[in-house]
């Protein structure tokens, strides 16, 4: 009987969210998925039809707590066993009723402390009965006792009396009716144009109240029979023997539960024995673990210095024999080089011959043989430093080096010869610098002179014409583009220059 009445507390709940317009009713295909759920989490077989058999002679409108109470009775809680998880049964029905009567607005707490205060609600309820599935409300019409007519009144059964108002606001009280276990409830038939009748009777007088209709009658009727069958049994409510047994089961699990502090104070003590010398034993493992890491770290950074030096001595074999190559490369490269900017020097100079066709051109032309002169300065330089390092390198090599002095000697006459020819060709580009700086001078002679003269006949012009016009506009056709800049040369430069340069190719092939 306990078990019944902690599981109805949480079916009201779940019941009552579902009464979304408080009417008291529920429709019956919700009260077919609530029954399902209750029966999926307390484990019991669940029959689909059972329900639709139940109100198989009502089929149109929702059903009503009294009208849900005996399917609930038959069907679910009369087969109910307490081999379920209450935790998953209570929280089932929490889910139903959260929504309707928490406000997670202003929540403080989490949902899941809301739903532990929910369950210490119910079972800590006593003085009032939380299952108000007997409690009847409603509008019917209720005859009078002096004028005899009919009028409409709402109201409200408790478990030892039926109160009825005005309106369902409860701000006017109109009276209430008494019960006790000498009353009863009996239907009437139908008079005076008012169906749906059922009186009470009491000791004093009898009330005839006029449901809405077949179904609210019945309903009324059970609940009024519900209340004067407690009443006869002496039980107003039934949580008062719940109570007592809770009562018993709490001090019962109080001391249980002070057995069990007892026992666990004893283990933690034991525990913190046994951690207190596992942590030694702990500290110990971890410096033999230290002590060996240390050690094993140490082999490892010997023998990583070991391959290291061997590592860059095998490196530095290497990277002599690879300057050895780099070297004789090198020196190709930079003869290679050297022509190549021999032959550059060639295309500044026809290049200058043809300086005094334009004023602009002439001095774009000056500024670039400035430029030029100064890195030939400059490049001279470095090679007259480069070659004598490589002079300075090749006697250092020979005096370290006995093992392999004949092959040494062998290049070093190669490379004697390699550095004679490059002196010849360096003087040679001396005199040609030399050379250069004349025919700039005369350049800019003639530069002057061309400047003079077009003065003179600016003059002549203007004094003529009255327009003077120095620098006419070049060819719109396709521009000849080389390393000295877009229209660098005409067609007749070039091919001068292409000339001369081919000569000046075959001349030391022919020599040798």
């Amino acid at each position: 009987m306990a078990l019944r009445d902690e599981l109805l507390k949480s079916i009201w709940h779940a019941f009552t969210a579902l009464d979304v317009d408080k009417s008291g009713k529920v429709s019956k295909s919700q009260l077919k998925v609530l029954s399902h759920n209750l029966c999926t989490v307390m484990r019991i077989p669940h029959d689909p039809v059972a329900l639709e058999e139940h109100f198989k002679d009502d089929d149109e409108g929702p059903v009503s707590t009294q009208g849900y109470m005996p399917y609930l009775n038959k069907f679910i809680l009369d087969k109910v066993q307490d081999n379920f998880n209450r935790q998953d049964f209570n929280r089932m029905c929490w889910t139903l009723c959260a929504r309707k009567n928490l406000n997670r607005t202003q929540l403080l707490i989490s949902d899941e402390d809301a739903f532990k205060i929910w369950c210490i609600f119910n079972f800590l309820s006593e003085d009032k009965y939380p299952l108000a599935i007997a409690t009847e409300e409603g509008y019917m019409m209720k005859k009078g006792h002096k004028r005899k007519n009919w009028t409409e009144r709402w109201f409200l059964l408790k478990p030892n009396s039926i109160s009825y108002y005005v309106s369902e606001d409860l701000a006017e009280k109109k009276g209430d009716i008494l019960l006790d276990g000498n009353c009863c409830v009996e239907s009437l038939p139908d008079k005076e144009g008012k169906k749906c009748l059922f009186y009470v009777k009491c000791s004093d007088k009898s009330y005839e109240i006029s449901a809405s209709d077949k179904k609210r009658k019945q309903e009324w009727i059970q609940a009024i029979q519900t209340c004067i069958s407690l009443l006869k049994l002496g039980r107003p409510a039934p949580h008062r023997e719940s109570r007592q047994k809770r009562r018993e089961l709490r001090q019962k699990q109080q001391a249980e539960q002070e057995e069990l502090e007892l026992r666990m104070r004893e283990l933690q003590t034991a525990n913190e024995n046994k951690q207190q010398e596992l942590e030694a034993m702990r500290k110990k493992l971890e410096e033999a673990a230290a002590n060996a890491a240390e050690e094993e770290r140490r082999l490892l950074q010997t023998q990583t210095e070991q391959q290291d030096r061997y590592r860059v001595d095998l490196e530095r074999e290497k990277m002599v024999r690879q300057e050895m190559e780099e070297q004789v490369a090198q020196k190709s490269t930079e003869l290679e080089q050297y022509l190549q900017r021999v032959r550059e020097l060639e295309d500044m100079y026809h290049r200058l011959e043809d300086a005094l066709e334009e004023e602009r051109g002439a001095r774009q032309d000056e500024e670039t043989v400035r430029r030029l002169q100064a890195r030939l300065l400059e490049e001279e330089v470095t090679k007259r430093a480069e070659l004598e390092q490589i002079h300075l390198h090749q006697q250092r090599t020979i005096t370290e080096t006995e093992a392999e002095k004949q092959e040494l000697e062998k290049e070093g006459t190669a490379k004697e010869s390699a550095l004679q020819a490059a002196m010849l060709q360096l003087e040679q580009l001396e005199s040609e610098r030399q050379g250069a700086l004349e025919q700039y001078q005369e350049v800019m002679q003639k530069l002057e002179d061309a400047a003079n003269n077009t003065r003179t006949w600016k003059h002549k012009v203007a004094h003529h014409e009255g327009l003077v016009r120095l620098i006419q506009p070049g060819s719109k056709g396709p521009q000849n583009i080389t390393n000295w800049g877009p229209a660098a040369f005409t067609e007749a430069e070039l091919s001068l220059r292409k000339k001369d340069w081919q000569e000046r190719k075959n001349r030391p092939a022919q020599t040798q």
